[in-house]
């Protein structure tokens, strides 16, 4: 593959990078660029200097589109774009200039939805529902339809969205979908279609959107020939993050923007797809290059900079077998003579015993306790640690717990919110009305029906006669939302909206002053935004952590060990990280072997928590493990054998380790002396002498 020679000025940008970074950043061919970019090799770093190159270049930043999949990625690449800006040039406006098109393919879409509202039929008020709201909703069109009452179990509102998602995302028909991904629930198909067709209604009547028209819309917006002429000479560069995590919906999206591939790179790595349960698929960056003609070029990114060359040659392994990937075997200049652990233990008490003794045996060694990480397949199946490492006094974190606005108290502030943005928000006008006392479900029907009909929502719900014991509490909400449609009052709006929230958070919850503390942090959120649309928008898509909801949390300065499921690790390293339950039935997990693409992506799921280690990796292995049940653990077990992702012949590349060691004293296990044994059995025989 050929390029120009990159502009003089730009050059001394890339003098730290490796040859095959700087082809990726150099690489100016008319073909579209894949960079297929191995765990540890400097992605982001690779991907924010070919940004600053193309600006270097004479690209303007905001014809340039960059695609990730969280806004803090976005915020982050977008800092190191002007780092490298400000020390590869004189120019102060040049180091300052921003890229005013870079975030997540959600946030972009519901900025380009917003702007084009009225070419396209979108009402410019329209709210956008978080999976919770999205699931009401589908749950009150699934009651009006009469599914709730069927003589058979009908599917549950999160199943039906979840159905409904995954036929949006990856294209499929709705019996496709059914028979794959739910069984369970095919004989539901055409009631299913009738609901689905109803919600799309529903939708467009409140002038609501939900995650999946953020995409849905703004893919058939890019496939109507003029607005796609339009958007795609808008943007002269397309770059993309974490391509192999794309579902068919945004790869279509980037085909309709850059159907001749001009200008268009993407950056990924096919052994790290592991969101299918999302609906991305890992076709899309394998099938990359022929998509295009010319084809694509492609740049292959091996050398790693985080894990030592032991922990490489045994991940290089076990993606080695896979069915089909991108040639690639990471390697690293960081020698060390430990090779990964295969670690054996009776189970999983033993299991949760090993890991509390390594990871402060670690910890002795100078290994802060946030320098270590427990990862697993399944979020249950850390129970057992828990325990282990509270009754040790050892402070842990888990990831993946509740979201910002998964918190009630949040979510009725912001109900507040999106009401005044959007009165025929029905979802969101049900729960504000339902903060008053005395107003239930039924109470709160009428009203919404009310205000959605009427052409002043303020003075309809000034004119219903609430409950008596609603009391004096119903004059002020009629009055706060007729104040903050006048707008022009933000970031004041939400203060305001939370004194008024105040005597219903003390009535609604035990813990109000608890919960106050995320009001008061939303209230510190608002005011970094420049309008209350945007910050409910930009909310939804990317809400940051509750701090009421998590019990336990470590005090910031203190030291605390993380513990994460697989997939939320992606992305993160840690210099010791311990994976448990590497056997069959847990990775690959006994739920996910049902078809070879199922079991290609746990062993690209094992690939991921392997390369998460920088110094040291244990793979620990239970050889009888209990089964958790849906009522609790019961006393049912099995016997495990390892993970057919490491076979025999590839045992060279690991040490085998059993703990703990027959005949001596394990640290972290208490031993106890000899007992005199008492012949029970005896005295149960001489009760019948």
């Amino acid at each position: 593959m050929s390029a120009p020679a990159s502009p003089p000025v730009a050059a001394a940008t890339t003098e730290h990078l490796n040859p095959q970074q700087r082809a990726a950043v150099d690489y100016r061919g008319s073909a579209p660029l894949l960079v297929i970019a191995g765990a540890g090799s400097g992605k982001t770093n690779t991907l924010a200097h070919r940004v600053a190159q193309l600006v270097l270049g004479g690209a303007d930043p905001a014809a340039i589109l960059l695609l990730t999949f969280s806004r803090r990625a976005a915020v982050e690449m977008t800092r190191r774009v002007e780092r490298i800006l400000g020390a590869a040039s004189d120019d102060p406006a040049l180091a300052r200039a921003a890229l005013t098109w870079a975030g997540t393919f959600h946030g972009i879409g519901a900025r380009l939805l917003r702007e084009y509202a009225e070419r396209i039929g979108l009402g410019q008020s329209f709210t956008i529902h978080d999976r919770e709201d999205s699931a009401d909703l589908i749950n009150l069109v699934r009651h009006e339809l009469g599914f709730s009452a069927k003589e058979k179990r009908f599917p549950t509102k999160q199943t039906c969205l979840a159905i409904y998602s995954r036929v949006v995302n990856t294209e499929a028909p709705l019996a496709d979908v059914l028979r794959d991904s739910f069984p369970w629930c095919a004989m539901w198909h055409d009631d299913l279609r009738a609901l689905f067709g109803a919600y799309v209604a529903a939708k467009q009547r409140q002038d609501v959107l939900d995650y999946d028209d953020l995409l849905l819309y703004w893919a058939h917006m890019a496939s109507e020939p003029t607005l796609a002429a339009e958007l795609g000479a808008r943007f002269e560069h397309v770059l993309v993050d974490e391509y192999q995590d794309t579902n068919r919906l945004q790869a279509a999206i980037l085909k309709a923007l850059k159907p001749d591939g001009r200008g268009l790179t993407v950056v990924g790595d096919d052994a790290q797809s592991i969101y299918s349960f999302r609906g991305a698929t890992v076709r899309n960056i394998l099938e990359f290059p022929d998509q295009f003609a010319p084809p694509a070029a492609v740049v292959t990114l091996e050398r790693n900079y985080r894990s030592t060359q032991p922990i490489l040659a045994a991940s290089n392994a076990v993606i080695g077998l896979a069915a089909e990937r991108f040639t690639k075997n990471l390697w690293s200049e960081r020698k060390a003579t430990q090779r990964p652990q295969i670690v054996t233990v009776r189970d999983d008490a033993d299991q949760a015993r090993y890991v509390v003794a390594q990871v402060l045996a670690r910890r002795e060694e100078g290994v802060r306790l946030k320098k270590q990480a427990v990862l697993f397949r399944a979020a249950h199946h850390s129970a057992p640690l828990e325990i282990e490492l509270t009754r040790s006094n050892v402070p842990f974190v888990k990831f993946g717990g509740l979201k910002f606005l998964e918190a009630a108290h949040v979510k009725d502030m912001l109900s507040v919110l999106r009401w005044v943005e959007n009165p025929r928000d029905r979802v969101a006008g049900f729960r504000a009305v339902q903060l008053m006392p005395g107003i239930g479900p039924k109470s709160a029907a009428r009203i919404v029906d009310l205000v959605e009909a009427a052409n002043d929502p303020v003075a309809a719900l000034a004119d219903f006669p609430p409950p008596p014991s609603t009391g004096e509490a119903w004059a002020a909400l009629p009055q706060l939302l007729g104040d903050l449609r006048l707008r022009g009052a933000w970031p004041g709006d939400i203060e305001r909206v939370r004194r008024w929230f105040a005597p219903h958070l003390e009535r609604k919850y035990e813990d109000a002053a608890i919960r106050e503390a995320d009001l008061l942090q939303m209230e510190r959120i608002a005011a970094s935004y420049p309008s209350r649309e945007r910050f409910l928008t930009e909310l939804t898509l990317d809400p940051p952590d509750a701090t009421s909801d998590q019990s336990g949390v470590p005090l910031l300065d203190e030291d605390y060990l993380i513990l994460s499921t697989i997939h939320s690790a992606k992305g993160q390293e840690w210099e010791s990280v311990y994976l448990l339950n590497t056997v069959d039935g847990c990775i690959p997990s006994d739920m996910a072997t049902g078809s070879s693409a199922e079991i290609e992506e746990e062993r690209r799921l094992l690939y991921v928590a392997m390369t998460r280690a920088k110094d040291s990796l244990h793979l620990i292995t239970p050889q009888r493990f209990y089964i958790t049940q849906q009522a609790g653990a019961g006393d049912r077990h099995v016997y495990a054998q390892r993970t057919r992702f490491i076979p025999a012949s590839m045992l060279e590349h690991f040490d085998d380790v059993v703990w703990p060691v027959a005949g001596g004293t394990a640290a972290g296990v208490v031993t106890r002396p000899p007992q005199a044994v008492i012949d029970i059995a005896a005295k149960l025989r001489g009760m019948w002498r």
